[in-house]
């Protein structure tokens, strides 16, 4: 029925690969978006809450949001910009620093089942397709 839809299937398997990110990082107390802003933050010490919210095709209170959460489970600290002083710079804890390899290595366990169960080929050209549907459509 909904065959050719992109809307339902896109958000289907959004579902789907939903549940393994939750299942890997649940480990962690984390959300996978959450676990995505640490992500960001650890790969790039000192970033904006913008680039955040660029980085992950969020919104800007969105993404604050998140940081806020990783800020109350002492994950991330803000600082002033030095640039802009409407703007944060985020910067990972100790604690953040000391779960960034497990956390890589969860996320890197995840993409490699993923791309077992349905193949190298179909896994990376999908990858690739929705990425440049998305930046179409952005």
């Amino acid at each position: 029925m909904f065959d050719h839809c992109l809307y339902f299937n896109s958000a289907s398997l959004a579902r789907l690969v939903e549940r393994e990110w939750t299942a890997a990082y649940a480990a962690f107390d984390l959300t996978p978006a959450q676990g995505f802003v640490l992500r960001v933050v650890l790969a790039k010490p000192g970033c904006l809450g913008s680039e955040v919210a660029d980085v992950l095709g969020i919104s800007r209170p969105t993404a604050t949001r998140l940081i806020d959460n990783l800020c109350v489970k002492e994950l991330v600290t803000r600082r002033r910009a030095e640039t802009d002083g409407r703007e944060w710079q985020l910067e990972p804890t100790e604690s953040g620093k000391l779960i960034g390899d497990p956390l890589n290595q969860a996320s890197a366990r995840i993409a490699k089942s993923l791309r077992q169960r349905i193949g190298s080929t179909l896994f990376d050209a999908t990858v690739t397709d929705i990425r440049a549907v998305r930046e179409s459509l952005e």
